[in-house]
């Protein structure tokens, strides 16, 4: 059972940054996002091409860049710091995250890692591939309050783990 009742000390709230993969993040992920700031007091970025309303919030900020591929990974790469947390939809910036040995974790609560990354980055090579070359696929599921939920436990898990270990 995890604790949700940990008391962090103020200076904790400055020792890694929580990155947000803005465009393409569903709303109730971001809302998750928010409410842990609040509640441990830490600091939060959105990287988006297009600005969009966050809650009033020292902790809070959103990173406008402009449009074109990749633009916005390239932001976040560049910017974070080792130990700094991405939430991205995106297995390849979450494989250039891990690389950089920064924590990166799914809309659906995967945990990106160093075990795991790199296989899942090469099986969507080959889908693309598949596509590209004419085979039909599926898409992703829709999003769903079961992957809020699952974002939510995995989010709480590293967490917990993180602020645990600078206590």
């Amino acid at each position: 059972m995890v604790n949700s009742k940990l008391t962090i000390p103020a200076p904790l709230s400055t020792a890694f940054t929580i990155w947000i993969d803005g465009d393409a993040c569903p709303v109730p992920i971001r809302e998750i996002v928010y409410k842990n700031s609040k509640r441990l007091l830490l600091k939060v970025v959105i990287v988006a091409n297009a600005p969009m309303w966050i809650p009033k919030s020292d902790l809070l900020s959103i990173l406008v860049v402009p449009h074109g591929a990749d633009v916005a990974d390239n932001r976040i790469v560049e910017s974070l710091k080792p130990g700094d947390i991405v939430i991205t939809g995106d297995i390849p910036l979450a494989a250039r995250v891990v690389d950089a040995q920064a924590t990166a974790i799914g809309i659906r609560g995967q945990l990106y890692d160093d075990s795991n990354v790199h296989g899942r980055l090469a099986t969507r090579n080959l889908m693309e591939q598949l596509r590209s070359a004419g085979m039909e696929t599926a898409g992703p599921r829709p999003f769903d309050p079961r992957d809020a939920q699952a974002f939510a436990n995995q989010l709480d898990r590293v967490l917990t783990k993180r602020l645990r270990a600078k206590c």
